[in-house]
């Protein structure tokens, strides 16, 4: 899946001792991630119903729709039901999509879930994810060519994913910094750069040209943050060629923390909180992305003006607090903690079974349990490994594999006299 993580250490260094608490804390992370991003969609029926739903898992299809023709998506339940066994684009999350499967795109296929849909859905947006290419550089991820170490982020505007070293800016690590803008995307939007300039962040640069970043800072509560620097060999050649010319020196400080005062009351123009921005004479460098801060959409000005100014330029979404994919995800944690809340009542099976035996038959449904579930855990992996999708189908031969293994054991188990 495509999310925002630190790829593995470069091969030449020493291999980290990890412990299987290690393991587990992050097998279960990752567990948390997926539900999180399932969790929010509909894995039985077809989302096309609802209309261009707010935000949804989403998938391309490369054998029904491969590069060359025209590009299209599908909810979670049809990369199930319809597409079984295809070779599937997982395009994380998207806003204001409507399922596209069995549409006109896909030529004699109807999807099985729901049929009844319209040619085209005229509504819907695709990019370059959609034949499985991202970023600047128009890659595939994961990139078997590409051997840098580097991670993925999501712009929150055109939703495409861009290595960190394409940004044109330093990536920081603070997890306040929870949302990212591409430099195309800001230039799209170009008041952004006046709420950049005061919202989003200190980060001050100084370097030497050439140079090479060694050191990013950016944390919370921190007036100044410092990006340091070491000269690379080639300034040091330069210095040994000509010891008498001085290394050009640059300074960008970026002032990004001030709280701006003004009015951002909806339906005020009087006192629009960018006009104030734009008044002050603050600004910041038109270059790179840019990250931003939690919660800052909802220091974004809400006046009658601003509104249609988000509207002409696309980016409305923006005042919504439940457009993040923060709030998507916590939709789909919330969805499982109620199932699992339910299970606590008493409407697990399993807990109620194991309730009713001894403590040495306990003890062996566990012990088979946790067998079965490492042994789930290694078959899905090879899922993983090839980047299928797992269907419905796959767990089934699961479960008659494991069946059918049950029943040698028990039958080598058995004795007959003569």
């Amino acid at each position: 899946a495509l999310v925002s993580s630190r790829m593995a250490a470069n091969d030449g260094e020493e291999e980290a001792t990890v412990s299987l608490v290690d393991v587990l804390e992050e097998d279960e992370e990752l567990e948390n991630e997926a539900s999180a991003v399932l969790g929010g969609s509909d894995s039985e029926k077809c989302s096309y119903p609802e209309g261009y739903v707010k935000r949804q898992a989403l998938y391309a299809c490369n054998t029904c729709t491969p590069k060359g023709g025209e590009p299209a998506g599908i909810c979670l339940a049809c990369s199930y039901k319809c597409h079984e066994g295809h070779d599937l684009f997982e395009l994380y999350t998207k806003r204001n999509f409507r399922c596209d499967c069995g549409n006109d795109k896909f030529g004699e296929m109807e999807c099985k879930l729901f049929a009844d849909k319209e040619k085209v859905n005229s509504g819907n947006k695709y990019s370059h994810n959609f034949f499985g290419l991202y970023c600047t550089c128009d890659r595939p991820y994961p990139d078997p060519e590409d051997e840098v170490p580097d991670e993925m982020i999501q712009c929150i505007v055109c939703e495409d994913w861009f290595h960190g070293r394409h940004l044109g800016c330093v990536v920081p690590d603070c997890v306040e910094l929870q949302e990212m803008i591409c430099e195309s995307c800001m230039n799209k939007t170009p008041f952004l750069w006046n709420y950049a300039a005061h919202i989003a962040g200190n980060i001050i640069y100084f370097f030497l040209l050439p140079f090479s970043i060694t050191k990013v800072s950016p944390c919370k509560g921190e007036e100044d943050v410092k990006v340091e620097v070491e000269n690379d060999e080639e300034e040091k050649k330069i210095k040994n060629e000509n010891p008498k010319s001085p290394v050009e020196e640059k300074v960008l400080t970026v002032d990004f923390n001030e709280e701006t005062e003004g009015s951002s009351e909806e339906g005020s123009c009087s006192g629009c909180r960018l006009r104030e921005m734009k008044s002050s004479g603050k600004s910041r460098t038109l270059q790179g992305a840019v990250f931003w801060p939690s919660a800052w959409r909802t220091k974004l000005c809400t006046c009658t003006d601003c509104k249609v100014l988000y509207a002409d330029v696309g980016v409305s979404f923006l005042t919504d607090e439940m457009d993040t994919v923060l709030a998507y995800e916590n939709k789909g944690k919330s969805t499982e903690q109620a199932e699992q809340a339910g299970g606590a009542e008493g409407r697990d099976p399993l807990m109620s079974a194991l309730n009713n035996l001894n403590r040495v038959q306990q003890l062996e449904i566990i012990h088979e349990y946790n067998d079965m579930k490492t042994e789930l855990k290694d078959y899905l992996q090879r899922f993983a490994a090839e980047g299928k999708v797992v269907t419905p189908e796959d767990i089934r031969q699961f479960f008659e594999q494991q069946q059918s293994r049950k029943r040698r054991r028990a039958n080598a188990g058995q004795y007959f006299c003569s």
